[in-house]
């Protein structure tokens, strides 16, 4: 059977950056505005007055500092409280391909490849643009590249269940080297006038370049295992799809944008993903001493916290477990990738980590890797 490995990653990011001050200031006059229109329903009762969100608040819950975004300006004005992003017309590429092909050719420079290398892309993400033709088999065309392509969708988790089917395909020979990417605009499904999540997600893309381990060059990744694990729930839910594919009429559409059940998530979420990092290294005679690093889905740094803690036997520290969520918020599939990207060019040969990523579903993934090279 043929090795599979990780040959290199790309990372694309938004020129604009929305700090949690400015986030705070725009929802605080966007409360003030609404409770002045609705002063009499409030005054009789019928309606709750909106309360303000402030730095604190936001950094206490999540450990976020600021996001990247694509359009900022919308976002912070009281009066759209949403990305402006025009509608491009068929003949241009997509938002979401252009993204992921940024990503994509710095994974390629990296590796020293080029289109002529790649086998298929697979587009694994949590916001596709649109139900077809796949986002997957634009961004195939728009880079040159033959063979095959396709989407996947597993939310937060999709990065990893993608690494895990690109390492699929090279075992099985149905491919030799696959371009895995994902392109995340998470502002667009984002409630800005949800005081709760307001704050949660960025925008950005990144690409992973998974191959048989005779093309890889000398330095590369090992997978040294791979697990997936998907349970039915609500608490982690949008119903935006191709049957109510309109846009939200106003910004009070709230099941059409993100919804959580933050308590619940957390409650349930860090003791399953713990057992199942724990399974897995059962399962590949690993110790936490083994491990130099932690890549975590950055969603909620005490989340990660507690993870962490939970694996290694001890609070991680900053170089265990790294940390992008304070600059990039919550990127969905691409937070664990952006901290594996930015994270990792300190080890040495034979040095051993775990991407994992956790999310909607519910849904959780894990990628072992060691350091060759």
């Amino acid at each position: 059977m043929i090795k599979p490995v990780i040959s290199a990653t790309g990372l694309w990011t938004p020129e604009a950056s929305v700090s949690n001050e400015e986030l705070v200031a725009s929802f605080n006059q966007w409360a003030d505005n609404w409770n002045a229109e609705h002063a009499a329903e409030i005054e009789a009762g019928t309606a709750e007055a909106k309360t303000h969100s402030s730095v604190e608040f936001i950094e206490k819950a999540s450990g976020i500092k600021s996001r990247f975004v694509i359009d900022k300006a919308g976002i912070i004005d009281p009066d759209t409280m949403r990305p402006r992003i025009p509608e491009r017309p068929n003949e241009e590429p997509s938002l979401l391909a252009e993204m992921a092909v940024n990503a994509s050719k710095q994974a390629l420079e990296r590796a020293g490849r080029t289109a002529e290398d790649v086998d298929a892309v697979l587009c694994a993400c949590s916001n596709l643009q649109r139900a077809y033709p796949a986002i997957a088999v634009e961004i195939q065309d728009l880079l040159g590249i033959e063979g095959f392509a396709f989407d996947m969708n597993v939310a937060c988790s999709s990065a990893t269940f993608g690494i895990q089917t690109a390492a699929d395909m090279v075992r099985t020979g149905s491919a030799r080297s696959v371009l895995m990417v994902n392109p995340e605009v998470c502002s667009a499904h984002l409630n800005f006038t949800d005081r709760d999540s307001h704050f949660i997600f960025g925008d950005v893309a990144t690409a992973v370049l998974v191959e048989a381990e005779d093309m890889a060059s000398k330095a590369h990744w090992d997978i040294l295992g791979t697990s997936l694990k998907t349970k039915f729930s609500n608490n982690i839910r949008n119903n935006f799809g191709f049957l109510n594919n309109a846009a939200p009429e106003g910004i009070g559409a709230r099941d059409k944008l993100f919804m959580q059940e933050g308590r619940k998530v957390f409650k349930e979420v860090v003791p399953m993903v713990a057992r199942m990092i724990g399974d897995e290294m059962e399962r590949l005679d690993l110790a936490p001493t083994d491990l130099k690093r932690l890549w975590l889905h950055q969603a909620n740094a005490n989340m990660n916290r507690l993870i962490s803690s939970k694996v290694l036997g001890h609070e991680a520290s900053a170089e265990e477990s790294p940390t992008v969520l304070d600059t990039y918020a919550n990127t969905s599939s691409a937070g664990s990738i952006i901290a594996f990207h930015k994270y990792s060019e300190d080890f040495a040969t034979g040095d051993k980590g775990l991407i994992c990523s956790f999310g909607a579903g519910y849904s959780a993934g894990t990628v072992f890797v060691e350091r060759v090279g």
